[in-house]
């Protein structure tokens, strides 16, 4: 066993104190973060890992920062304060004050990351988290899911990283003049981009890059999804397992839908093509983006529906070559372990509450599924009938919930295992039950904010002993007891079994979605 001495002198190697601050010395460049004694880690904010992808690199792949920079290797950086976020967008059925356009604040110049160390590692090769933020792939940024409680909790075996990606209109417009001069599913490969340099550099701050969990909630957990089909699934990915809190996974628009987008931002920048959006200031663009988004809601017919953030990943045949659902099915993702969570009301936040007849939810859906047929309809709410619920509210938020998340955790979870590999499922139906539930259980510092302490330890214990271990059950870092968690199933099996978390009870049931709304939407290949 190494002793602490020997820990702290292989660290020190990277990691050396100046004016009572550490300093991280990457080769390329050196950063000075600053310790937070209150939960006993150092942090790192607000580290470049690609280019800045303004002017001719906007809608371009991003550029590795050691060879695209214009640091002087002696001069150490601060890296004591949060950096700029990124360009924020807001689709119009979520705006409150609809009197004006809500244009929101935002740098172009916005890849970056935070790197949380604990102050006293367990040892030299250290296990590492990657965060990737979620909003709709339109709103976040680094700091939306902090580390601090699960470093703090992970008694000093665990690194959180958390990143930064292009957002809205500028991380994902994909028309055909885009895919022809830039990239489609820019704010993908910013993701990608983000976990090669940890693999490159995390070893600089006490990480081992072969130990590497990305975990991401909402449009964060759609993203992880994307990771792992993203070239068709990489037998080698940067990363070793992921963690998919609420996968959000809206619809992937097709090729009409996505050129509509382009020409709603050229009408509303009043540009001619793509060289003149690249000629226009982050600002203009930022307001042209938000018309754009303004416009295409309140035209006639609706470009998207309540609850779309319009701008997300496509399908572009490179990058993301299928739907989602299709490249799960036929093993086209990168085999890794997989932790796999879910709510008990996801659609509740993307459902128009002033829906009151089957006239009305029919009308509302049929703007998210344009070309549905009245066969798919009369289907779907033989799936779905009204008789199962209390009101068409309900019908709709539960049919919107399953589609964008809920089947999705099946899909994903049903997949991994059908390759021998680890999977585990878990539905939270505790504090508000809505998307977002798990969020302050797992990333709230304040205990007064959490309807339930102990229970907040048990999800840390369960999430940091996959990360570490690669089974949730292995490790306990709070010494609360919790029951044992089953994987999702063995290969050829149909128990499908995942954790339920209520307010009575902690313990194993089948799958909710293993069922025919989930095969129903799976058939027709709609995400």
């Amino acid at each position: 066993m190494q002793s602490i001495a020997l820990i702290a002198s292989l660290l020190t190697a990277a990691v050396v104190a100046q004016s009572n601050d550490p300093v991280v010395n990457l080769g390329y460049a050196q950063y000075r973060g600053i310790p937070n004694d209150t939960f006993g880690v150092t942090s790192f904010f607000g580290l470049r890992y690609a280019a800045s992808p303004t002017g001719l690199l906007r809608w371009q792949a991003p550029r590795a920062i050691e060879s695209n920079n214009d640091y002087d290797p002696s001069t150490i950086i601060d890296a004591t304060q949060q950096g700029p976020i990124c360009i924020q967008s807001t689709p119009y059925w979520n705006i409150t004050n609809t009197s004006s356009i809500p244009v929101q604040s935002g740098v172009e110049d916005c890849l970056l990351l935070d790197i949380l160390v604990p102050a006293k590692p367990a040892n030299a090769r250290l296990n590492v988290m990657v965060q990737i933020h979620g909003g709709g792939y339109a709103g976040g940024n680094s700091e939306s899911y902090p580390g601090y409680a699960l470093v703090n909790q992970s008694a000093g075996n665990l690194i959180y990283v958390s990143i930064q990606y292009r957002l809205g209109a500028l991380g994902f417009l994909a028309g055909s003049e885009i895919r022809d001069n830039g990239v489609a599913n820019a704010g993908l490969l910013d993701q990608r981009a983000a976990l090669n340099w940890v693999q490159r550099n995390i070893r600089f701050f006490g990480g081992d890059p072969t130990k590497v969990t990305i975990i991401g909630g909402s449009a964060g957990g759609g993203a992880v999804l994307n990771q792992m089909i993203l070239y068709g699934g990489e037998d080698n990915p940067p990363f070793r397992a992921v963690i998919a809190e609420r996968p959000w996974v809206q619809t992937y628009h097709n090729n009409s839908v996505l050129e509509m987008q382009f020409r709603e931002v050229l009408n509303a920048t009043r540009c001619d093509g793509l060289a003149c959006l690249r000629s226009l200031s982050a600002d203009q663009l930022n307001v042209g983006q938000q018309v754009a988004l303004v416009n295409a809601y309140l035209n006639y017919p609706r470009m998207y529906g309540f609850g779309d953030y319009w701008f997300g990943p496509t399908v572009d045949g490179e990058y993301i070559r299928d739907f989602p659902s299709r490249e799960l099915e036929n093993g086209h993702f990168s085999k890794v372990p997989l932790l796999v969570d879910t709510e008990g009301y996801e659609g509740f936040l993307f459902s128009n509450q002033s829906l009151r007849t089957l006239a009305d939810e029919t009308a509302d859906l049929q703007v998210i599924f344009p070309y549905a047929k009245d066969s798919f309809f009369t289907r779907l709410y033989e799936v779905y009938p009204a008789s199962a619920f209390n009101s068409t509210f309900f019908q709709r938020q539960t049919i919107y919930g399953d589609y964008i998340i809920n089947c999705p955790t099946y899909y994903m979870a049903s997949a991994v295992s059908d390759w021998g590999l680890p999977a585990y499922k878990i539905v939270f139906d505790a504090g508000t039950e809505l998307h977002g539930a798990t969020r302050p259980f797992l990333h709230n510092t304040n205990a007064s904010t959490i309807n339930n302490a102990t229970l907040a330890l048990v999800m840390k214990d369960w999430y940091l002993s996959f990360s570490i271990n690669l089974d949730p059950n292995v490790q306990s870092f709070s010494n609360v007891s919790k029951p044992y968690w089953p994987a999702y199933n063995l290969p050829g099996s149909m128990n499908f079994t995942v954790m339920d978390v209520n307010y009575t009870m902690v313990g194993a049931v089948q799958d909710f979605w293993a069922n025919g709304g989930c095969d129903f939407f799976r058939v027709r290949a709609v995400s």
